[in-house]
């Protein structure tokens, strides 16, 4: 299934930020796309009344920090820009507005679009902190787009009746369909060479199933076989389709992998070997680790690079820099310009794939435990020494792993990274994330 996506647009210094926060239920850097940020997004997970959906904040901190001598037009043009992305790819609309400074001029270029957009909107009036400011809340009936919800983004005031109308207005998820084989995403930012390595594939020799409507917005499936094996490539939602991709807004390309990430199994993230990783980039990168899903890195364009002896060594190593938080993740080099090493890409995430339902015997992981905790015993406070009952595996996809001690809240991140790193060495799992779990034993019952 693939979440809904709700985003928040309106003027800049409107309190959009504080409400993503809010409704995410904890503070993530909003910052503008710059080298560095690396896992700083403007989208997070939110759930109310039992439903999840995507919560997406159309601006970071430098638009929202315009200067107050920022011409009336030049911010209606940022927020233009914003909102048309936002109503590009979200299912429900949050549009907000202020109440402490009152009705805009950019409150209206922002509702103009909203207004022609076949989209579910929502008007959230924030910072109505008071009797007064609720009540004047009703001058932006003015906008055309339904009642006004007095909201505090800040003091959380009304944001319970807003997550009520935000869930009401979110479409039905859709069940997906049952299919042979496993799917495998192709996602990347704008212009990285997805289209052209998906034909690249498709142009080997092989038997070619059907194209079929993936349950993403003008997305399309197709199933193959390759070598025997049935699969489904899920091509990025909006590749075929030739639209434009407008500077500036580039970013929320993330949106469209972001759909298709969540329905596959592998991802094949393609990298511009020419651009090097982007914080776009990255931040795909980062989604795909927190779903858990396995991954491939596909540097693309590689025919484009001027090459010594060391260029595919030195290039590795500035991915596993750019790429610290999944240096799980293999990497391929190809050109899907003239099909070079294509195959491989393709064969590498099939090999993920098989990596992800691997199972480890228990006798095995028991003694990698034993072995790992013998060679490097893990830090404990007198009185407190930490001892390891068992280990087990639990699940596949992602492989589950669950540590059984005496005293597990005094383990330290950089131990539990440390048999992480034990259980790779011994077992492989390749292009997958782990999941670790370290319970008492008496959590067992």
């Amino acid at each position: 299934m693939t979440r809904p996506i709700v985003a928040i647009v309106g003027r800049p210094n409107v309190g959009k930020s504080t409400l993503f926060n809010r409704l995410v239920g904890e503070r993530q850097a909003i910052v503008e796309d710059e080298p560095g940020t690396t896992r700083d997004r403007v989208y997070g997970t939110a759930e109310w009344a039992g439903v999840e959906f995507t919560v997406v904040d159309t601006a970071g901190l430098q638009d929202e920090q315009e200067t107050a001598a920022a011409s009336l037009a030049e911010i209606a043009r940022n927020t233009r820009e914003q909102a048309r992305s936002a109503i590009d790819e979200a299912d429900v609309i949050v549009l907000m507005v202020d109440t402490r400074t009152g009705l805009t001029a950019g409150d209206h270029d922002v509702a103009d679009l909203l207004r022609r957009a076949d989209k579910p909107t929502l008007l959230a009036a924030n910072k109505a902190d008071n009797t007064e400011r609720r009540e004047a809340a009703i001058e932006f009936y003015e906008l055309g787009l339904g009642e006004p919800i007095p909201v505090s983004a800040y003091h959380g005031s009304g944001s319970g009746d807003l997550l009520d109308r935000i869930v009401e207005a979110l479409p039905e998820v859709e069940e997906e369909p049952e299919t042979e084989g496993p799917k495998i995403a192709i996602v990347g930012r704008p212009n990285v060479g997805k289209s052209r390595l998906l034909n690249a594939l498709l142009g080997q020799e092989r038997a070619i199933v059907s194209d079929v409507p993936g349950t993403t917005r003008d997305s399309l499936d197709t199933e193959l076989t390759w070598a025997g094996q049935p699969l489904t490539l899920i091509d990025t939602a909006g590749i075929r389709r030739r639209g434009r991709v407008e500077q500036g807004i580039e970013r929320f390309s993330v949106l469209r992998s972001m759909r298709s990430i969540d329905r596959s199994d592998v991802v094949m993230l393609v990298i511009d070997a020419t651009e090097g990783f982007t914080a776009q980039d990255l931040h795909i990168a980062g989604y795909i680790e927190e779903q858990k899903k396995g991954v491939v890195v596909v540097i693309n364009k590689w025919d484009l690079v001027e090459k010594t002896g060391r260029t595919m060594d030195d290039y590795r190593a500035r991915a596993r820099e750019a790429l610290d938080f999944m240096p799980y993740a293999p990497l391929t080099f190809i050109s899907a310009k003239f099909g070079q090493r294509v195959q491989q890409a393709l064969e590498t995430a099939l090999l993920v794939v098989a990596e992800r339902h691997k199972r480890v015997p228990t006798a095995a992981l028991n003694k990698v435990l034993r072995d790992a905790v013998s060679s490097h015993p893990p830090a404990s406070k007198p009185g407190k020494w930490v001892k390891f009952y068992y280990a087990t595996q639990a699940d596949v996809a992602p492989p589950t792993f669950v540590f059984f001690c005496n005293e597990p809240t005094q383990l330290h991140f950089s131990y539990k990274r440390y048999l992480e790193n034990e259980v790779r060495q011994a077992f492989g799992f390749v292009g997958t994330p782990l999941r670790l779990s370290f319970r008492g034993r008496d959590d067992d019952r």
